[in-house]
């Protein structure tokens, strides 16, 4: 696949903390292949609707908003604790958008990372970028082996690796289950990419060890159109070393080997290793799985993970609409038992009006239990008390969400 090339200069910022209170414009410059490009339009801006006591203790909130409206430039922004003052922003050129914007730490320091590029959700070409606390790029992070980073993931293990994710477009022979001898399909590929060499350290591919006929998505009318069976979506480093595949159109999680690619436990889909079950007062999803076109599945430890449940794809995607029970997107918080090979729901947060997120999406518990929450393809964010009780929300304009969303310290 061709990689586009791109450099990005960032806006200049004081480095007094005086500066830093003060918000800063929003407008940015970047040169492409075609030349230099400016931007001077705005990010979008966050409405606050809820603002209770006991919120906002994790920190700053990063997010990347992106627009289809033309009133907005699309970037990465941290805003204040409150979500009313900008921090710092960036804005992306014109045609291309950000994701996964978040803090990390690169060879011991704090530093900020997001994807940046075009397609993102389809068969997208980008590229990760690493910024060190005085904004600066310290960092850049490219798929190898001919394939073009996607947005999805961009993860740094303690081991100064990165987890990132890429699409591929290739054809494969789907007769097995019904389908087309020569159907155009899209894979999905993890690596794990050595950052300050560049060098692939391992590869996993989707078609090489989970079977087509996993997919909840179904065949599209023509060969010729690109099935997305799998849709990978995430990629984290579980408690042990493993790692966590999550593909949002098999509505499974994969633990995955790291040493050998194999598939040690799946969970969620047409073939778990583990029978679902509901703690009291919880709802299943289905009698067969506890989630549906989910995303970002996050280790917490003692065999406790967090899953943002889509339960939609969208009509567009899916082609008969929503097909999983729940009328509305949640936080699923599930215990594994090795040894009874159950998956007990034991903790669900619900969308506060009920609503659908048909993509995207994310959840991050932050140390005293609280749970923050980007809703996707809603414009909106939240932040949950350790009780479930919401304490935070805010809204993006309509037309405008962030793929994900955090609260971090920043200085």
């Amino acid at each position: 696949m061709p990689k586009n090339r791109w450099t990005t200069r960032v806006l200049a910022v004081a480095a007094t903390a005086a500066a830093l209170a003060t918000a800063l414009p929003v407008t940015a410059s970047a040169r492409t292949a075609h030349g230099p490009e400016t931007t001077t339009l705005p990010l979008p801006s966050l409405t606050v609707l809820t603002d209770k006591p006991g919120a906002a203790r994790g920190g700053d909130l990063f997010v990347a908003p992106s627009s289809a409206k033309p009133a907005y430039a699309s970037g990465v922004e941290i805003l204040s604790a409150d979500g009313r003052r900008v921090v710092w922003s960036h804005a992306v050129p014109a045609g291309q958008e950000a994701a996964d914007f978040r803090k990390q730490t690169y060879r011991g320091r704090p530093v900020l990372t997001w994807w940046q590029g075009s397609g993102l959700g389809g068969v997208s070409q980008g590229v990760d970028y690493v910024y060190n606390d005085r904004y600066q790029k310290v960092a850049e992070v490219r798929a190898g082996n001919g394939y073009a980073a996607d947005g999805h993931e961009f993860l740094i293990t303690p081991q100064g690796t990165a987890l990132i994710l890429a699409y591929q477009q290739t054809t494969a022979d789907l007769r097995s289950i019904g389908g087309p001898a020569d159907q155009k399909v899209i894979d999905g590929v993890v690596q794990e990419v050595d950052i300050r060499t560049g060098r692939v350290l391992f590869e996993w591919s989707a078609a090489d060890h989970v079977p087509y006929a996993q997919s909840e998505q179904p065949l599209p009318a023509s060969s010729a159109t690109p099935w997305d069976w799998f849709h990978v979506n995430a990629v984290k480093q579980d408690t042990d070393g493993s790692l966590l595949v999550d593909a949002r159109n098999t509505w499974t999680t994969y633990d995955v080997s790291r040493r050998t690619g194999a598939i040690r436990w799946q969970l969620g889909g047409r073939a778990s290793s583990f029978e679902p079950a509901a703690a009291p007062g919880q709802r299943l999803n289905t009698a067969r799985t506890l989630f549906a076109w989910q995303h970002d599945p996050e280790p917490l430890g003692h065999n406790l993970y967090s899953f943002f449940d889509n339960e939609s794809a969208g009509i567009a995607n899916t082609g008969t609409g929503a097909l999983s029970e729940l009328p509305y997107s949640r936080v699923d918080t599930v215990r594994l038992d090795p040894r009874t090979h159950t998956a007990t729901l034991v903790r669900s947060v619900a969308q506060p009006s009920g609503l659908s997120a048909s993509s995207q999406g994310n959840a991050q518990t932050l140390r005293d239990g609280a749970l923050v929450v980007g809703w996707g393809s809603l414009p909106y964010v939240s932040e949950f008390g350790a009780s479930g009780a919401l304490l935070f929300s805010a809204e993006f304009p309509a037309g405008v969400n962030t793929y994900r969303a955090y609260r971090f310290d920043w200085r």
